[in-house]
């Protein structure tokens, strides 16, 4: 019988969620990306701006020196409601605080997309042919899938960049156990080494042209009007051939999805429909009797060369004892640029490789190439074009030298099947505006989905540490899941500037279903805590050396750091503890209508619908308990400094089971919000009723909408299997260690102890403390 049951349950929990995911009712058939360029917004919606600051700080002072002359002053309170009074207006002015915050940093967006000018191509073009700095493009990878992968590579090796390596950090086992784990990192490899075969020809030719026309004009004694003419005639046939070789890879690729469609209309349609767009326009100049310049047609013929040529490689740093294990993208990143610049031979020690530098007139088996500048790109992101050529061109301008970080936070992509991934999608929009609206103040956040870094910047805040018995530079800081949060606080105490670049020119996945959401905001919600201490030190270092941090830039960066935690646990409050209703008061209200306003206009400029602020809300009820997870995960490991492993997102066509407590915590939170309300209108207290009753309706909806109430089903299904079956994987670790016992004596000499046996064992007591 029980066997039985279990087959049910397996049926409900594993076959029914493997479904392929369809379209659902209330998310946008529209996959248009946003434009490139923002809209100039008018001076009318800046007025209105600055409007809805002053309006949320008067009305904060209004209900801060009310209810202070209310319950303290008019009444004198007892040391119970005295407590209750002063908690309450901390969680009232915290929240105020952050919607403040939203309004100054939109401020900053408004303003920078009104003054931005986009840089013409042809000064772009002029720049990188007198000077071409190396670019690498390092993408960490962790058991992503290879359709995933190809892209993000892909829209790499479409930049058009005069020098580029591109770099697959594989961070899966290099000697998987399992055949499907074997078969899909082979899988991988052989699809990076194609992308570089598929290229070769296209490559080859445009190299060949651009040597054939300069070798012409090397010979050229005298300009001549006809050789002029023949000569752009060839570059507009090349750029026609160009474009039509894209339009055909574009043509060959598989659209599933509205990702696939997004990356084969921007990303490869696009520059096939610019490539044309300029034969166009050279075409059109022939037939005006216009000489084109042999420097501007050498500089066309370049960036069709640039598009078409570029390394690409893999690289497994869990090959070599002599690099980093530890399991997060930091490290990762970490063991690949402390090669870069190095040529090495590969040892054998026991059953180990390692790798020894060697000198300039040594034989070696590996070798790195240096670069200026380095692109750490996600492997589930994607470039448009010129993302590369703007950003440093940017770099490389004088006035900003100290520039050490320069990125376009991403966009979401449109057109998404499930309501929830719309709604995502819409907070990380948002996001955009306001990471663009902080760089106003120079309290820029590096982004870790896509960032150009100046590497001298990272080698000026590297810290040197022992792998293994191996000296070990680590220039990117993983004592926390955000890493790039942190090496944002190192960069500016060494007097390094972030700015993000007032555009739309890199967009990344966001979750499609609420487990595998969980992952991620938990792992977004951990760290900032943690990092609050460097900030506060920073901004007093800074004051001491004569360079202070400005105050709003203090302020930013401690909201983006502290908000997730103040405002969840600010939220836990309001939500379950009864407080006095006299501390409610309309002033509340009216201090944070405008932060709403704002917000849903910001929506519709995004082409969302500004009803959608009350689905962010409901959004951010169910988030509640994973925002709180991860803040007390950071409490955790500032207690015990024991780093928290990195929790990857995963990227699979069906959904993610929700696992723990967070499948319980929606209905836990709709049955007390309701509970609440209905014990609040029989008491009389009708402010709190009608707080509980909206939280209520929200959390309800944003559940059924979300979620999903047979989602719901199999998620607790199977977390009652897992409960059920955990002894029978038990004994499937017990297996593994009996299975490891066999004696390495290589091992043995080296390390001391069998080094597979203790690894199995930390794996183990790892496992049973979660």
């Amino acid at each position: 019988m029980l066997q039985y049951s279990i087959a049910i349950l397996h049926f409900f929990t594993e076959i029914l969620p493997m479904t392929v995911r369809k379209r659902q009712f209330g998310t946008e058939k529209d996959s248009f990306a946003l434009p490139v360029r923002h809209t100039r917004e008018n001076d009318r919606k800046l007025s209105i701006n600055r409007i809805f600051i002053v309006i949320t700080l008067i009305f904060w002072v209004c209900y801060v020196s009310s209810t202070i002359y209310n319950q303290m002053i008019v009444h004198i309170p007892n040391f119970r409601s005295a407590i209750e009074t002063c908690l309450y207006i901390v969680i009232v002015t915290l929240l105020d605080f952050s919607a403040l915050m939203y309004l100054i940093e939109r401020e900053g967006d408004l303003k920078r997309f009104a003054q931005h000018t986009r840089v013409p191509r042809q000064n772009i073009d002029t720049h990188f042919s007198k000077r071409q700095p190396k670019m690498t493009v390092l993408v960490p990878s962790y058991d992503e899938e290879i359709k995933v992968i190809r892209q993000t590579l892909l829209s790499a090796a479409l930049q058009e960049y005069p020098d580029i390596n591109i770099v697959l950090l594989l961070d899966d086992k290099p000697r998987p156990s399992q055949q499907d784990a074997i078969d899909k990192l082979e899988r991988t490899k052989a699809a990076v080494l194609d992308i570089g075969k598929r290229f070769e020809e296209p490559s080859h030719r445009l190299k060949q042209s651009l040597l054939a026309f300069e070798n012409k004009t090397k010979h050229k004694k005298q300009s001549k009007t006809d050789d002029a003419f023949e000569a752009a005639q060839k570059v507009v046939q090349e750029y026609k051939w160009a474009a039509d070789w894209l339009m055909a890879l574009a043509n060959s690729e598989k659209v599933a999805d509205h990702v696939d469609h997004f990356f084969v209309d921007k990303v490869i349609k696009d520059l096939a429909d610019n490539l044309y767009l300029i034969s166009s326009a050279i075409d059109k100049s022939i037939s005006e009797n216009v000489i084109i310049s042999d420097e501007r047609l050498h500089q066309l013929y370049s960036r069709l060369v640039w598009v078409f040529t570029f390394n690409i490689s893999y690289f497994q740093r869990k090959e070599y004892l002599s690099l980093s294990h530890e399991a997060n993208k930091a490290m990762n990143l970490n063991s690949y640029i402390n090669l870069m610049g190095g040529k090495y031979k590969i040892e054998k020690i026991a059953k180990n490789k390692v790798l020894l530098p060697v000198q300039e007139h040594e034989t070696f088996d590996l070798e790195v190439p240096d670069s200026e500048y380095i692109l750490t790109l996600d492997a589930d992101s994607i470039l448009l074009m010129e993302y590369c050529l703007r950003l440093v061109y940017l770099m490389d301008q004088k006035q900003n030298e100290k520039i050490a970080v320069t990125q376009t936070p991403y966009s979401s992509f449109r057109g998404s099947p499930t309501r929830i991934e719309r709604i995502t999608g819409s907070t990380t929009d948002i996001q955009h505006l306001l990471h663009q609206g902080s760089t106003h103040f120079d309290a820029t956040f590096w982004v870790g989905a896509n960032a150009v870094i100046r590497k001298r910047a990272l080698e000026d805040i590297a810290e040197v540490d022992e792998i293994h018995g191996f000296m070990f530079r680590r220039f990117i800081q993983d004592r926390t899941v955000i890493e790039d949060t942190e090496s944002s606080i190192d960069l500016r105490r060494k007097e390094w500037r972030l700015y993000n670049y007032p555009e739309r020119l890199s967009y990344s996945a966001t979750p499609p279903d609420f487990g595998s959401l969980v992952i991620q905001r938990g792992r977004w919600a951990n760290g900032g805590l943690l990092i609050l201490p460097k900030l506060l030190a920073a901004r007093k270092q800074l004051k001491r050396e004569g360079r202070p941090m400005r105050r709003l830039e203090f302020l930013i960066r401690m909201n983006y750091m502290c908000s997730v935690a103040w405002a969840s646990f600010g939220l836990l409050f309001l939500l379950v503890y009864p407080f006095d209703s006299k501390l409610l008061s309309i002033f509340i209200l009216l201090s944070a209508i405008p932060y709403f306003i704002a917000m849903s206009s910001d929506l519709k400029y995004l082409r969302y619908r500004r009803i959608d602020v009350f689905g962010i809300y409901g959004f951010n009820l169910l988030l509640l308990p994973v925002n709180l997870a991860g803040v007390m995960k950071s409490i955790q490991q500032g207690l015990t400094d024991k780093k928290i492993p990195f929790a990857r997102t995963p990227k699979v066509d069906n959904r993610t089971s929700v696992r723990g407590w967070y499948v319980f915590s929606p209905i836990a939170i709709i049955v007390y919000s309701m509970l609440t309300c209905l014990k609040s209108y029989q008491d009389g207290n009708w402010a709190n009723a009608l707080f509980a009753g909206f939280n209520t309706v929200t959390a309800l909806w944003a559940t059924i909408a979300y979620i999903g109430l047979m989602n719901m089903v199999k998620d607790i299904l199977n977390n009652f299997l897992n409960l059920i079956l955990v002894e029978e994987k038990s004994k499937k670790i017990e297996n593994a260690i009996e299975q490891s016992d066999e004696m390495d004596w290589r091992s043995i000499l080296y390390y001391g102890e069998k080094e597979e046996k203790l690894s199995l064992r930390v794996a183990i007591e790892h496992h049973k403390e979660h």
